[in-house]
């Protein structure tokens, strides 16, 4: 069975077994071994995992760690493990800190069975790093996170290979909370940047307050404009018919408000692309059933609702993405069903009750 497989099937029992889950020990019982089993490492071989794995240090004697993944007779993966129901920060590895500095092992997670953080030592050798280079959710992750675990799986394990996807992982992470924080709120120094590079001018404070509107709005046009040439090119059925309207997404992302006046509310509503691509997934699976202009997205703060006819009365079903644990809301039958998911993958799956609940509110009409 493929890693994907075998972590999508551990995220959905997960997430029945979380109620259940009351300790530490069971924890890791139920969510961390299964984990590293999956990665291909025999959790009942000592040879290759070893728990409550013993590490003197100075005039410390006898302190573990959870779980040391072995070669070769010698540690390259240390495990920390913390109750399901623990918040996970650096405070919670001062083990591994100590255990990283006296063993060979270049590779540490700090796991509360459901997140794992992965950290290394780029900042300085033998120092494990404060931050970590890689965040794997169980209950939220896509194809991208699963090739980046899978290079510590036992048939892929490379350090030099991994210490280099690090090195970029830890980069990149940097970059896109930067830009992510930019798209949010540009800051006065990335506004100076990007007008500098159109203006030639003198940037007067005046021309810096409309710089500052037109660059955020820019930025999410930008984006709205990607959005529209990725969905144009896969968006197509076999006839070629395009299930766009007017060959472009029928509920872009917003633009930022202008003035102050604006309803607070109104400004914290931000689709975002995943939103819309769930939406483009709902408008092909509806592509048969009704045409596609009549399927429309309406995004509130708390959930995106995709409607027949624009109507709240006709709701086909709504995405809940604005948290790590992700689901759906299926109105096939009164009062709606929530159904969790892992990817945006799973709305086909879900492809019969969204129709169901179209023909439901057609039905109502004729009748």
């Amino acid at each position: 069975m493929e890693l994907i497989d075998q972590l999508t099937n551990l995220a959905s029992r997960a997430q029945k077994q979380i109620a259940h889950i009351q300790t530490e020990e069971a924890t890791k019982t139920a969510l961390v071994m299964p984990f590293i089993n999956a990665l291909g490492y025999n959790v009942f071989d000592p040879t290759e995992v070893v728990p409550e794995f013993i590490c003197d240090i100075g005039t410390k004697k006898g302190e573990k760690i959870d779980y040391a993944i072995m070669r070769d007779g010698k540690p390259i993966i240390l495990i920390e493990c913390k109750h399901v129901g623990s918040d996970l920060n650096i405070n919670h590895a001062s083990q591994l800190f100590r255990y990283f500095h006296v063993t060979e092992a270049r590779i540490a997670i700090l796991t509360n069975g459901l997140v794992y953080r992965l950290f290394t030592d780029l900042e300085q050798a033998n120092k494990m790093d404060e931050r970590p280079f890689l965040e794997f959710d169980l209950t939220s992750f896509n194809e991208n996170d699963v090739a980046e675990i899978k290079k510590l799986s036992k048939a892929s394990f490379n350090i030099e290979d991994i210490l280099f996807a690090a090195y970029n992982l830890k980069y990149m992470r940097a970059f896109k909370k930067y830009f992510d924080e930019q798209f949010t709120q540009p800051s006065a120094d990335f506004i100076n940047f990007v007008s500098k590079q159109v203006y030639e001018g003198v940037l007067t404070p005046k021309l810096k307050e409309q710089f500052s509107i037109l660059v955020h709005r820019s930025f999410h046009q930008f984006l709205n404009d990607k959005i529209a040439m990725r969905l144009r090119s896969a968006m197509i059925d076999i006839s070629g018919q395009s299930l766009l309207v007017n060959d472009v997404p029928a509920a872009p992302l917003p633009e930022p408000p202008v003035g102050a006046d604006t309803d607070s509310k109104e400004k914290d509503i931000e689709t975002t692309v995943e939103e819309t691509e769930g939406f483009m997934i709902v408008r092909a699976i509806l592509r048969k059933t009704v045409p596609v202009n009549r399927v429309v997205m309406r995004d509130v703060q708390s959930y995106c609702g995709i409607l027949l006819d624009d109507n709240n009365r006709k709701p086909i079903c709504r995405l809940h993405f604005n948290s790590s644990k992700k689901y759906v809301t299926l109105f096939d039958i009164e009062g709606g069903e929530r159904v969790d998911i892992i990817s945006l993958d799973d709305l086909y799956g879900m492809a019969s009750r969204i129709r169901a609940a179209v023909q439901k509110h057609e039905t109502k009409v004729t009748v």
